[in-house]
């Protein structure tokens, strides 16, 4: 039987196209008024995934690497 890939994974991250799982920073979403504006500034755009856990997650998404 084969393996499905990890639904919730699959929705929180993006692979581009030279295999980089990139993925939204958290503490973005509400209170967003009291946090300072080079806060917000330098949480905008994605965060590529540590290293360490790419062999975790292309199983979990069955990418190859």
């Amino acid at each position: 039987m084969k393996q499905k890939t990890h639904s919730g994974l699959k929705k929180r991250t993006k692979v581009t196209g030279s295999g980089k799982v990139m993925f939204e920073r958290s503490c973005k979403k509400h209170l967003l008024s009291s946090k300072n504006s080079r806060a917000l500034k330098s949480d905008r755009g994605g965060v590529a995934a540590p290293k360490g856990h790419m062999t975790m997650i292309a199983r979990m998404l069955k990418i190859s690497k």
